[in-house]
């Protein structure tokens, strides 16, 4: 047995059953091993972000890592914004990536690159393996680490003669650090605030966004009147009928001061006091009222269950009713197509227990009321803010959940960065309905541009933020990768198209002409 065989039976024995890649010289032997192990299933991503963002949406779902194959510092380098935005969602993740023989590495070699300084900034646990007989276990620490928290990065870094010299064995899979509780006196504490008057907001993010702790949340809503808010860009919430539903902070700083100036009493539930997602002229960077008192209830790395568990407890509100979301679709709308008839055809169609993979950017802001009473859904965000994760994290989300319909929803711009996915959504059959919003441009930039106070934009600038020169044709685009695809030019087609993308199986991919 070499070193990459151990290392992928210790990764299936703790878990780890999917490798998302795209590989190089240096890890052949680990491709090689995904043959004489049995377990790994292995997925092929044409560029290093769409194995990255795979690896986010699977682990989003799955509530487990996935492992990752990259090439050396280019190709750790090509996947580190969508690490960026895993990192952000707290999404568990083994990303292996291969490097030089280790008595190679001095001949600085044109590959040669300082691989764990550009991983340390996306990871919270970093190792370079320095032999195969030491593989094994450092693959089932690498496993602890990702596994550890909330979910976080660990990138091992694995020589290609530490993958090819003869190893000892696979290691057994290693404990997971129980995540810290949350103090008594501190739960007192965000009683009493509860308790005191004023208007109070738990905000939160996190393992508090699932059906279940919805649920107890929505008792303390009952009891105390509080608000339950949640941030802009979350990894993973469950939302939609039946459900308890709460307020999302929104992204446009005005809209977002207006929604938190009443606050008297901020209680931080796994996240932090809201800022505005950039500095703007003459506006605040926090979002909340001077006067505002912030308690914080639990860290993201904290056990969120039992904190809100306890106060439950400690509130005394296991009799309460909490509202749940009534079921409610929008009705279709006729005529031209817009991202107010988009949405009304995503709250009335979307089946139960669809996965929305959202990277719509600005043409997609105001989805969540038309989407609210729509059957039970797991909403997916872009995290991190680095676009190029929506195609791919619909695919890895596909992966972890084949039973579940997948509905992309991608901006043209952000979709550029990575159709890639396309090609591998094809390969592995994955059950997802791609919408593309072609506006011909970097929409949200443009408002951007006004919002930041640059005057009197002229060609120059404007042609930075337009994509009809030449135009995409997002059709040839998708059935050049071996994808069925339409194009809707009014909210008659659309609703059609999208109806029959979700009775069919595979991928399927929908045009929006927005323009």
């Amino acid at each position: 047995m070499n070193g990459a065989e151990s290392l992928v039976k210790t990764l299936v024995k703790s878990g780890v059953d999917v490798c998302f890649t795209n590989p190089g010289t240096s890890e052949m032997h680990f491709v090689a091993a995904l043959d004489h192990v049995e377990g790994m299933r292995c997925v092929l991503g044409l560029f290093e972000g769409v194995v990255t963002g795979m690896a986010d949406g699977y682990g989003r779902m799955a509530d487990k890592p996935a492992s990752t194959l990259l090439h050396l510092g280019p190709g750790l380098g090509n996947g580190l914004a969508n690490l960026h935005n895993a990192k952000k969602a707290h999404t568990p993740i083994v990303n292996i990536v291969g490097d030089h023989a280790t008595y190679h590495v001095e001949y600085d070699a044109p590959l040669t690159a300082d691989i764990e300084g550009i991983a340390k900034p996306v990871s919270a646990w970093v190792k370079t393996s320095k032999s195969a007989k030491d593989i094994a276990r450092d693959g089932a620490e690498a496993v602890m680490a990702a596994r550890s928290g909330p979910g976080q990065i660990a990138t091992l870094i694995l020589p290609a003669n530490t993958a090819w010299d003869e190893a000892v064995s696979d290691f057994a899979p290693l404990a997971v650090p129980q995540q810290p509780k949350v103090s008594n006196e501190t739960i007192n504490s965000i009683a009493k605030a509860l308790s005191a008057g004023g208007e109070t907001l738990i905000h939160m993010t996190g393992r508090a966004l699932r059906e279940d702790t919805l649920g107890m949340l929505g008792k303390i809503q009952a009891k105390t009147g509080c608000r339950l808010s949640c941030m802009t860009s979350n990894g993973r919430w469950q939302r939609g009928a039946g459900r308890v539903a709460i307020e999302r902070i929104q992204y446009p700083i005005d809209i977002a001061l207006k929604q938190l100036e009443t606050v008297d009493n901020l209680v931080l539930l796994g996240t932090k006091t809201p800022v505005a997602f950039f500095a703007y002229p003459n506006k605040p960077s926090i979002l909340i009222p001077e006067k505002c008192k912030v308690f914080q209830m639990a860290d993201i790395d904290m056990d969120l269950v039992s904190a809100i568990e306890a106060l439950a407890d400690e509130l005394d509100v296991h009799g309460e009713q909490p509202i749940k979301q009534e079921f409610s679709k929008p009705e279709l709308m006729s005529g031209k197509l817009t991202p107010e008839s988009i949405a009304c055809a995503l709250g009335n169609l979307m089946p139960e227990n669809a996965i929305i993979a959202d990277e719509s950017v600005s043409s997609g802001r105001g989805f969540m009321p038309f989407t609210q009473g729509a059957n039970p859904h797991d909403w997916l965000a872009l995290t991190g803010g680095s676009i190029g994760l929506g195609l791919p994290y619909a695919t890895g989300a596909a992966i972890a959940c084949p039973d579940r319909k997948v509905i992309c929803t991608e901006g043209d711009g952000s979709a550029m960065y990575t159709l890639q996915a396309l090609w591998t959504q094809a390969r592995e059959g994955c059950d997802i309905v791609n919408i593309i919003f072609n506006n011909g441009s970097y929409a949200i930039l443009k408002g951007e541009l006004a919002n930041v106070g640059a005057k009197n934009p002229g060609r120059k600038a404007l042609d930075m933020m337009e994509l009809d020169r030449p135009e995409i044709e997002w059709g040839s685009l998708a059935k050049g990768m071996g994808i069925d695809a339409t194009r809707a030019t009014d909210a008659d087609e659309f609703n059609e198209q999208l109806a029959r993308a979700i009775e069919s199986p595979g991928p399927h991919l929908i045009e929006a002409i927005l323009r």
